[in-house]
């Protein structure tokens, strides 16, 4: 019973093999490419978003439908899409720190870049699995709300 205790835990060391060091560049790869595609979609979204009262205001059928709104409709559109260019645009950012340090942790062997590849994916993970819960308990409270609705009717 006391030599159990007296044991020291070993520490766990992993060995990377040149298989998966395949693999991770692969990842690389797909990072950088899925990375630069999303940097390209939010710039569409912000760019949309910066130019959407000067087409709501150029059209005059269209701005006569968010009279009711007055100005604010226009804001709000805005608003709401530049939100949606930075959600786009922080995911994008992490690949790109993925990709980069990723390429250089497997060529170089450099451990430091390595490990900062592993957190940038651990973040992005991180922010996908937030917004999955905010995603699900927006259909609850959506569904909540539709039910109180018919409920009052």
């Amino acid at each position: 019973m006391e030599d159990l205790e007296q044991e020291v835990p070993q520490e766990v060391k992993l060995i990377v093999t040149e298989e998966m060091r395949s693999y991770l560049y692969d990842i690389t790869k797909w990072a950088k490419f899925l990375s630069i595609v999303g940097f390209v979609f939010a710039a569409f979204i912000i760019l949309a978003a910066l130019s959407i009262p000067s087409i709501i205001s150029s059209n005059p059928g269209l701005a006569k439908q968010f009279d009711p709104l007055g100005k604010g409709g226009t804001t709000i559109i805005t608003v709401v899409y530049l939100l949606l260019g930075l959600f786009y645009f922080y995911p994008s950012i992490l690949l790109f720190r993925l990709a980069n340090k990723g390429k250089q942790g497997v060529l170089f062997g450099d451990q430091e870049s390595l490990d900062t590849a592993i957190l940038s994916l651990k973040s992005l993970f991180k922010f996908w699995g937030i917004m999955t819960i905010a995603i699900i308990a927006g259909y609850f409270l959506l569904v909540f709300v539709v039910g109180a609705g018919m409920a009052v009717r």
